[in-house]
């Protein structure tokens, strides 16, 4: 690979938010993937309250049932989109899961409604990052698009538990579940009615069982990003312990709400710098940010002071997640991009269960550091050659019709 010129970094103009929302179609499609995965900002929480009648016990296990059937369906959805296309697969897909949401509701059915639910959840996140690569003009575009979009995530879980406690209080438990099926329809036939959605096909590729997973690489990073995923589940359990800890209950709602908060301010304020140099340089500093950043919360002496930290390690959250899907993006095997990003979120989902069940030890609090670093110690000891030498920065290209 050719290096970037200096020149060429310097006559390159930065591509703003204003510049990437105004490629057609860009901006439906933030919308709509927004709305279509709010459910997962809502759901965990909601089937928590209506699982409340048999006890936490009970509630706590059909939102378990839920997480994992998520990360178990949706690298196989993912396969899916890729041999099929995304318009019968996600339509299908978020009709069983809403089916799956009301069989939730039947007493017996319960823990088969949630693992329903979550297989089926359509894989959203991933196909969306399909979809954008061949509607932006160049890799500056594209790195943006996905910065903003990494930003726009973490809005769902500020906005979907939030959205789910409404409803269960202004209605019922029951009414915040059904609502979270349907607001989860709505959004993914918005994103399936959408041009780019009905115009994208497959790309014929080899068979092969293993897909993204032959590719070292790929195999590396998605061990990282689930220790990286760690601190992101236990911050829950944690924020709840230390909010016992420092007499102030509240912080179980807030820190995790100020982790998002600052992974919305730090995805923005990235997204709008122009980046140089390999993006396997920018993700190894990313993780060392993310697992450096929880040192001041360890440290949090007050409420107040816990709010703040935890805005630290937010401002690297999604920096570290737009640079690891755009490393799988230009990783992953031809024809298959969004199984590869559904496994990238499947790793995640996983980090984040490990996270949540290990926190609840006494040295739970350790685990927000130590996922950050471990994912560290097996980036710097990945793959060499392309991967690390992919640049930000490439010149505009040709690129094929969705």
């Amino acid at each position: 690979m050719q290096p970037v010129s200096a020149s060429l970094n310097a006559a390159r103009c930065s591509v703003t938010y204003g510049a990437v929302l105004r490629v057609p179609h860009v901006a439906r499609l933030l919308t709509s993937t927004l709305i279509g995965r709010l459910p997962s900002g809502m759901a965990p929480l909601a089937i928590v309250l209506v699982g409340l009648d048999g006890g936490y016990g009970t509630a706590g296990a059909l939102a378990a049932c839920y997480l994992l059937a998520n990360a178990a369906g949706g690298p196989v959805l993912g396969r899916l989109v890729d041999r099929r296309g995304q318009t019968r697969v996600l339509t299908v897909s978020a009709l069983i899961a809403t089916a799956g949401f009301a069989l939730i509701l039947v007493n017996d059915s319960q823990v088969l409604g949630a693992l329903i639910a979550g297989f089926a959840r359509p894989p959203l996140d991933a196909t969306q990052r399909s979809l954008f690569r061949p509607l932006m003009p160049d890799r500056d575009h594209e790195h943006v698009v996905l910065a903003l979009d990494a930003s726009a995530q973490e809005l769902i879980y500020i906005a979907g538990p939030l959205t789910a406690a409404a409803v269960a209080w202004a209605a019922s438990a029951q009414t915040a579940l059904l609502a979270t099926a349907a607001i989860g329809l709505v959004g993914t036939l918005l994103v399936v009615t959408s041009p780019p959605s009905r115009a994208w096909r497959p790309t014929p590729r080899a068979a092969d069982w293993l897909g993204p997973l032959r590719s070292t690489g790929l195999r590396r990073l998605y061990a990282a990003m689930a220790c990286a995923g760690v601190p992101m589940g236990a911050i829950v359990p944690v924020a709840v312990r230390m909010g016992d800890r420092l007499q102030a209950p509240g912080l179980a709602g807030l820190l995790p709400a100020a982790l998002s908060v600052g992974a919305v301010i730090g995805g923005i304020v990235y997204g709008a710098r122009t980046r140089t140099g390999p993006v396997y340089g920018h993700l190894l500093l990313l993780c060392a940010m993310w697992a450096a950043g929880w040192l001041p919360l360890m440290a949090a002496t007050g409420p107040v002071t816990a709010v703040a930290a935890c805005l630290v390690p937010g401002a690297a959250m999604a920096p570290l997640l737009s640079a690891a899907y755009i490393l799988t993006a230009h990783s992953a095997p031809e024809g298959r991009a969004t199984e590869a990003a559904a496994l990238l979120v499947a790793a995640l989902d996983i980090g984040c269960a490990a996270g949540t069940a290990a926190a609840a030890a006494p040295l739970g609090l350790l685990l927000l550091p130590v996922g950050g670093a471990a994912a560290l110690l097996l980036l710097v000891a990945g793959p060499t050659g392309d991967r690390r030498s992919l640049p930000f920065s490439a010149p505009a290209q040709t690129r094929e019709a969705p």
